[in-house]
């Protein structure tokens, strides 16, 4: 896996991302320590509303976001979000009200929305061998998981000789060396789209593309299912501990350590697994452990603890993270596949929004039935949720899947140079190669017809 930092390019932006996640996880404990200082007892509150906050910018900023990414230099736009977010940073210790929290996180998460589908975006290009793009997002999701074990330690550490408000000073420097890391290489410049339109309509280019390609839909249907079986673990993980197995709050860390090791083991083996099987059948099989995983919460929270719920919770989460990697690693790899190159930013950007909003909906879901339903029926009713998504992945997305298909272009004049090699038919020039949804390909094709492709 590691071959893919022989690559200089990536290596800078690998080593920018992980300093970067760093960064924010130093941020994320100052922040709940600063609602603390404010806020006192009511900082859950002021933590709830910053997570809705965040999740809010980052549905509505990334599509915005997105229809502007193919115009601007994109080292230009991440080293400007990069310094974006230290400068909030190094602002929070300073504020002294709760409304001044809310927004700087909103123009934290905003400049983030910007930041991270045109990151995504951007690899693709900078790997174009299917090989090595695998690894590499294989190595995202282990940032990932590695940032959210390893992160609260390095605060807890920190902690122990500077103030909190030095965390945040922490954060800043990360993300100035991360732009520095993004400055020190050459990346793709902007590409020309021949798509015309307000900023609205390019901002809803991507959602068109989502919805019109049926394994991007599949794709938002898995994003559910993983937003019900994640929003257990992440909202319900501390009650479910310290409430019901009466355990200390170092059981919480070792209760998400699980979910985390479970994430990391599943991206180490991947790249291999990708090797033999379609994305559809890891994604989707992945998909439907877990609601298998959801309803095997269900007895372990309904009785009493005993000698074996204690291990059978911590298998559970490590599977539901195994999972959750499993599913959210070869997103990428359908979005390149399934986009043209110059609308990849657009499309990256469209992925972030919508798989958000669907934490946006499972999470305040999670909070609200397990304080007024109980735990039981929170795992039972994300379970069913969860199988839902994968189901709807599982008949949205063709078994049959090929990358080229064949197709109509009714409305394309003869000389038009997409129509190279193409023949002539009833109804127009019929032709086959890689299908995307793009300015001369407005809909999937059908079945029956071979695939139109006009308007």
């Amino acid at each position: 896996m590691l071959s893919v930092l022989r690559n200089r390019t990536y290596r800078h932006l690998f080593t920018a991302q992980v300093i970067a996640l760093a960064g924010t996880g130093l941020a994320t404990v100052a922040l709940a320590l600063l609602a603390y200082d404010i806020a006192g007892a009511d900082a859950s509150a002021v933590l709830g509303t910053a997570l809705a906050i965040k999740m809010v910018a980052y549905v509505t900023i990334a599509p915005v976001a997105g229809a502007f990414a193919d115009r601007v230099p994109r080292r230009a736009l991440l080293v400007s979000m990069d310094l974006a977010r230290a400068g909030v940073a190094l602002v929070l210790p300073f504020v002294i009200e709760v409304w001044q929290i809310h927004l700087l996180v909103f123009l934290l998460q905003s400049a983030s929305a910007v930041f991270t589908p045109t990151f995504q975006a951007t690899i693709p290009e900078v790997l174009p061998d299917e090989g090595d793009y695998t690894r590499a997002l294989s190595m995202s999701r282990l940032a990932y998981d590695l940032e959210s074990l390893f992160s609260p330690a390095l605060a807890a550490a920190l902690l122990t000789l500077v103030s909190y408000n030095w965390l945040f000073a922490g954060t800043g420097v990360a993300l100035a060396a991360s732009a520095a890391l993004v400055v020190s290489v050459v990346l793709p410049g902007p590409r020309t789209v021949e798509r015309t339109g307000k900023v609205h309509a390019k901002a809803a280019f991507g959602t068109r593309l989502f919805r019109a390609t049926p394994r991007l839909r599949a794709l938002l249907a898995l994003d559910l299912a993983v937003a019900a079986a994640g929003a257990i673990v992440f909202i319900n993980t501390v009650v479910l501990v310290r409430d019901h197995f009466q355990r200390p709050a170092t059981a919480v860390s070792l209760t998400l350590g699980a979910y985390g090791t479970g994430s990391v083991l599943a991206a180490l083996v991947l790249p291999r697994v990708l090797g033999r099987f379609s994305d559809r059948t890891v994604m989707v099989t992945a998909a439907f452990v877990l609601p298998a995983a959801l309803t095997a919460v269900v007895p372990i929270v309904a009785m009493a603890p005993g000698g074996w719920s204690w291990p059978a919770l911590l298998a559970t989460w490590a599977a539901i993270g195994a999972a959750c990697s499993a599913v959210l690693t070869p997103a990428g790899r359908v979005i390149r596949r399934s986009t043209a190159a110059a609308d990849l930013p657009a499309a990256f950007a469209a992925q972030f929004s919508l798989s958000h909003g669907c934490w946006l909906l499972t999470y305040p879901l999670a909070g609200w039935l397990a304080a007024h339903a109980g735990l039981p029926v929170t795992a039972l009713v994300l379970g069913v949720i969860a199988l839902g998504g994968a189901a709807a992945a599982a008949s949205l997305w063709p078994v049959r899947d090929p990358a080229e298909l064949e197709h109509v272009h009714p409305d394309l004049p003869e000389d038009h140079p997409h129509l190279v090699n193409a023949r002539p038919c009833d109804g127009g020039w019929r032709h086959d190669h890689p299908y995307v949804i793009d300015q001369h390909h407005h809909r999937w094709p059908g079945r029956r017809t071979t695939g139109t492709a006009g308007r």
